[in-house]
């Protein structure tokens, strides 16, 4: 069954609206990696605990990673354009709330609250897109999509860095929450104003029993692996990683036993291409996410950065992959398809091996200049691969089910970063010497870095084997098509 037919906004009217949504991903996608570099100064100013700052990180990413699947059903049941700027409402709310909080616990309670109100809004954009566009039209607007995460996965610490250090009015770190409420209010007019409505007629209501289950799996998995090894790995984390399988497999066996408006339709699984790239996108962004985290500690601890140095050292991964990305999305995918992706895959392996083989050479003495190539390479390759993953791995699915692919994908990529950055982190820490000394750390902080990138790059090379389920060529760039599978939206 097809969407309520509608009429498709006019050119200009779809490339603003499309901007919009790009928009509101960007403001979640800083907001994951905003706080990294300014929990230090949130630390002296609001006395939080260790645990507390380990769950300002988590505390967003939980509850965002959890609640994108029903996000995305709730944009196919009750429109996508009202969910989207309710989502957006609540995020400029929550934000708002997180730069006046007083307490490290206001602070974690309030970064729950932004993650959930991002969980609300970032499905609707991959699912709006496809219903603005024509197959054969999705491409680049996709593609767009996913350079908006390559930039991102660098951009987060370099704006939290300047924010942070810039310290206007003296508001310090609370400028990092706050700057997103004059960017949401305009992104929500803007929205109001250009968005087109859609949902999908074959989600006829909520499933319940679905939303607790995948709730209480993900929460078991991704629970454990945030907070793990800030915790000494207690007994309980053991636990609940465990009992994650049972019920994640409980959701999957209601979910095949469900005939109608499945939370996730279970013929989403049944594309080659779809499952390809869901494993790419868990693989490559936890073996990014994994290797910036121990990047910039290796920074500060080993070579002895400040935060705004350690923030915008990573700018040349952002400025390759944005650049790379741009290559790919307008010259090179249409033509090479999928080995594209396999390239970029290799060549971001590549970059890691070559940052390897800088550290494990030139240790705490590594400069600027020795750290650039890496990073260089690095961005390009990802450039190449994420940013047109997701035009492969959507390139069969219906519309009907947009919102709940979209919320699938994104919260793989969720749960991909939240693992990488657990597991690698956890790798890292685990190497360095329980009680480390002044004159020795920086040669710790070398030989755990170098150890620790065995890791992301082993994921990177599971994720190059997964590009061949990737079909050679992805359908949204074939010529256009004269079947019934129109663009459908309303105005």
């Amino acid at each position: 069954m097809k969407e309520a037919e509608a009429h498709t906004p006019e050119p200009r009217r779809r490339t603003a609206a499309l901007s919009v949504l790009l928009v509101g991903m960007l403001m979640d996608l800083l907001d994951t990696g905003i706080v990294n570099v300014a929990l230090p100064p949130v630390q002296e100013d609001l006395n939080a605990s260790g645990a507390a700052l380990q769950w300002l990180i988590a505390g967003y990413s939980l509850p965002f990673a959890v609640g994108l699947i029903t996000g995305g059903r709730l944009g196919d049941l009750y429109g996508r354009k009202r969910v989207f700027t309710a989502g957006m409402g609540l995020f400029v709310l929550t934000s708002l709330l997180c730069s006046v909080a007083q307490t490290g616990g206001q602070l974690v309670a309030f970064r729950v609250a932004q993650g959930l109100a991002a969980a609300l809004m970032v499905p609707q954009v991959i699912a709006t897109i496809q219903v603005m566009y024509a197959p054969h039209e999705r491409a680049r607007p996709l593609t767009a999509a996913g350079a908006m995460y390559a930039v991102s996965s660098v951009g987060g610490p370099v704006v939290g860095a300047l924010l942070t250090e810039s310290d206007i009015a003296g508001l310090g770190w609370r400028l990092i929450f706050l700057v997103n409420v004059p960017v949401g209010l305009l992104t929500l007019v803007a929205a109001h104003l250009l968005l087109p409505e859609s949902r999908s007629t074959t989600a006829t209501r909520l499933d319940i029993m679905g939303m607790v289950l995948v709730a209480t799996g993900l929460l078991l998995l991704l629970c454990p692996l945030a907070v793990g090894h800030q915790e000494n790995w207690p007994a309980w984390t053991f636990v609940s990683l465990a009992l994650s399988v049972p019920a994640l497999a409980l959701f999957v066996v209601h979910q095949r036993q469900r005939a109608s408006s499945p939370l996730l339709p279970v013929s989403l699984f049944r594309h080659r291409s779809f499952t390809g790239g869901m494993a790419i996108l868990l693989l490559g962004f936890g073996a990014v996410f994994g290797f910036f985290l121990t990047f910039t500690v290796y920074l500060q601890n080993g070579l002895g950065y400040s935060i705004m140095r350690a923030g915008v050292a990573g700018i040349w991964w952002g400025l390759a992959a944005a650049v790379f990305a741009g290559l790919a999305i307008n010259v090179l995918a249409r033509r090479f398809g999928r080995r594209i992706v396999q390239v970029g895959l290799v060549v971001t392996t590549l970059g890691l091996l070559a940052m390897l083989l800088v550290v494990r050479q030139q240790g705490p003495d590594a400069g600027a200049v020795a750290l650039a190539l890496p990073l260089l390479v690095g961005g390009a390759g990802m450039g190449f691969s994420i940013s047109i993953v997701m035009d492969f791995a959507l390139s069969d699915v219906p519309v009907t089910e947009a919102g709940s692919a979209s919320g699938v994908l994104n919260a793989l990529q969720q749960t991909g970063a939240a693992i990488g950055v657990s597991a690698i982190g956890a790798l890292f820490f685990g190497l360095l010497p329980a009680e480390p000394t002044p004159a020795g750390w920086a040669d710790d902080s070398s030989r755990a870095f170098q150890l620790t990138l065995l890791l992301p790059i082993g994921m990177m090379i599971v994720a190059f084997a997964a590009s061949f389920l990737l079909p050679r060529l992805a359908a949204h760039r074939e010529a256009p098509s004269t079947t019934t599978d129109a663009p459908v939206t309303s105005g």
